[in-house]
């Protein structure tokens, strides 16, 4: 009989309790997956919506959050003319309920800026000008809205018309509603007020030059924040919060398979007091014995991790398909995500076995005669 046989038999003696125990891993490592993917993939729309646009810096308030506090539209005037600034557009953008969809993201976007090129007409056309109350929606923010080419659409209190359906090129850009600033800002009672600026740099300009240039920015107007695409996710608080509670829920669930990898292990070890004093006995070392419990806790761990991470995977998938969040984001179910995934399940599962195996090796041979 080899050591991983003995492990192996070790594992599958009580093939209910293994069962439990891995089901108990594998509901934390799915967590992780589910939790940890979806907000990386938030981000990560976010950051290729931004790119579709051409956007290179964004100016936004200090304070933030997932759509950051307004400003007044005047910080753009005091920066569009520094050097290496191809162009500027102001936006307000709010994720906000639009009829039957409680989350939906509401773009108004300054008439004529560059915030509108990316945007690719797949039916109708585009408002005519600032003032017409139109909109138009992504192909994302269409089929969940159920809305085509002349139906109306209510925003808050003001109903519009929806004149084209577009492709954007981003996920972000597909599921929201778009119409011109000016509009928008009528609709909610905020004249002059937007919450970001998105700025173009001119063709060629480095990341050293961009550095500087939001350095630039923010000495003109030291009431805003001026960052680069990926610093801009990075820095806010929405973006952070939502990974912190991510992670956090995911703890928890992980702490919820350290103990019970724990207590399966404890169990092994006081139902074979008798095989592992014999084990002793006949010569095998102290530190043998605690490597054969680790291993098995370890092996509970990796095929915890594996099925955690199928199950996390399908999960995602059931998820970003439902109503609420359809549009919001792509999950982002990376090889190093799935890797991660089930290196934490396989450090769960040595951890737990730790202060089993340091019981198991504390036995004395002298008890395989006591209780034989």
């Amino acid at each position: 009989m080899t050591f991983f046989t003995v492990v192996l038999r070790g594992l599958w003696r009580r093939p209910l309790r293994t069962g439990l125990t891995l089901a108990g891993i594998s509901i934390g490592i799915a967590a992780v997956v589910a939790l940890v993917g979806m907000s990386r993939g938030f981000e990560k729309g976010w950051q290729v919506g931004l790119k579709a646009r051409g956007t290179d810096i964004v100016v936004r308030n200090k304070t933030g959050g997932l759509t950051p506090k307004p400003f007044d539209a005047s910080v753009r005037d005091r920066i569009a003319n520094l050097p290496r600034i191809a162009a500027t557009c102001n936006l307000l953008v709010q994720v906000t309920s639009v009829e039957d969809s409680d989350l939906m993201i509401l773009s108004g976007r300054e008439w004529g800026g560059f915030s509108w090129s990316n945007l690719e007409l797949i039916s109708g056309r585009m408002p005519s000008d600032a003032t017409e109350e139109a909109a138009v929606l992504g192909q994302t923010a269409a089929e969940i809205l159920r809305k085509k080419v002349g139906d109306p659409i209510q925003i808050e209190t003001k109903e519009l018309k929806v004149v084209g359906i577009v492709k954007g090129g981003a996920l972000v850009e597909d599921g929201s509603v778009i119409l011109a600033l000016s509009l928008l800002q009528g609709i909610i009672g905020s004249p002059n007020q937007i919450n970001a600026i998105d700025v173009r740099a001119t063709p060629g300009t480095t990341e050293q030059q961009l550095a500087e240039l939001t350095r630039q920015i923010q000495q003109l107007a030291p009431e805003v924040r001026a960052l680069t695409v990926a610093e801009h996710l990075s820095h806010a608080e929405g973006f952070q919060l939502i990974k912190a509670m991510s992670w956090g829920t995911s703890l928890l669930a992980i702490l919820v398979g350290v103990l019970g990898v724990m207590n399966t292990m404890l169990m092994t070890v006081f139902e074979r007091t008798h095989e592992i004093c014999v084990l002793l006995a006949v010569g095998w070392r102290r530190g043998r014995v605690m490597r054969m419990i680790l291993y098995e806790s370890a092996l509970l761990g990796f095929f915890g991790g594996i099925v955690g991470v199928a199950l996390g995977a399908v999960g995602v998938k059931v998820l970003t398909a439902t109503p609420a969040i359809r549009g919001l984001l792509q999950p982002d179910l990376s090889p190093s995500l799935l890797g991660l995934s089930i290196v934490i399940a396989v450090a769960v599962g040595i951890m737990s076995g730790l202060y089993p195996a340091w019981r198991s090796s504390r036995l004395m041979p002298s008890l395989a005669l006591q209780n034989g």
